[in-house]
């Protein structure tokens, strides 16, 4: 199987290149399931309902949300709705929504995916990511109930991602960063299996303080001071992730290459 993983959409510019660009992109890399991470495509800070919608008809399977997940107040109600739309797992019990679901890839495949937030550098407690997933892995053997499994890891720390990857090794297909919009260069697949990269990047404008338009986050850095809100930068954005492939019958990846096209960064080989 054949998976894209896309990471945080920013803002306007990001929701274009989704928008103008998945459908291509997946088909020429003939990709089977695609998950994309939504929870900056509006205003840069969580998704609305009718965001929602566009990510999904532009070609997305699933979305997974983060700490910003409820910042826009109609996805309380709107992830009820639609389970294409997951949210972390070790968000608050009140939450609404789910933190892992199962879903249907190309020729009946099942593929689970699952999203925890970190605690290291986090602004607020969050529950064990590590026990959140060691639960869902456990009901979801790979080459059982399921062919793939993606684990989304919404963190600050490399450190707390790269042990979740390990934690998760041989157990799931992939295990992928997001939240610092910034794609790292440790693409790998681990020891027992499992595909890893400590963070994708984000589908969002570069020339940008990650993904907010500059000069507001100078003005902050410089003097400490703030003068007005942040903003998405709305320049010709990157579509940035992964593309995994899996072998149905262990579940275990066989192949990852980053993915960057469009925008600023250079593009993967894999995009060009």
């Amino acid at each position: 199987m054949r998976i894209l993983y896309l990471g945080d959409v920013m803002g306007r510019a990001g929701r274009r290149a989704i928008n103008e660009g998945l459908g291509a992109l997946k088909e020429r890399l003939r990709v089977d399931f695609t998950v994309v991470n939504g929870e900056n495509a509006s205003g840069g800070m969580g998704l609305t309902g009718s965001h929602a919608k566009l990510i999904l008809e532009s070609g997305a399977d699933c979305i997974t949300l983060g700490d910003h997940a409820f910042d826009q107040k109609d996805m309380l109600s709107y992830i009820e709705t639609e389970p294409r739309i997951i949210r972390p797992l070790n968000y608050s019990k009140a939450a609404p929504g789910k933190g892992a679901r199962v879903y249907e890839a190309t020729r009946g495949r099942k593929v689970l995916v699952a999203q925890v937030l970190g605690q290291v550098f986090m602004k607020r407690p969050f529950d064990d990511p590590f026990s959140a997933i060691d639960a869902v892995l456990r009901a979801h053997p790979l080459g059982g109930l399921v062919q793939a499994s993606v684990v989304d890891i919404h963190a600050e720390a490399t450190s707390e991602k790269m042990a979740m990857g390990h934690w998760c090794d041989g157990r799931s297909s992939l295990v992928i960063g997001t939240h610092t919009h910034v794609p790292t260069s440790d693409t790998m697949i681990l020891n027992r299996g499992t595909a890893y990269q400590s963070d994708a990047g984000m589908c969002g404008d570069y020339d940008s303080v990650i993904g907010m338009e500059k000069t507001e986050p100078l003005r902050r850095f410089l003097t400490g001071m703030a003068a007005e809100r942040f903003s998405p930068a709305e320049g010709e954005a990157t579509l940035s992730g992964v593309i995994v492939t899996t072998d149905d019958r262990t579940g275990l990846a066989t192949a990852i290459e980053p993915v960057r096209q469009g925008g600023r960064l250079s593009p993967s080989p894999v995009s060009a």
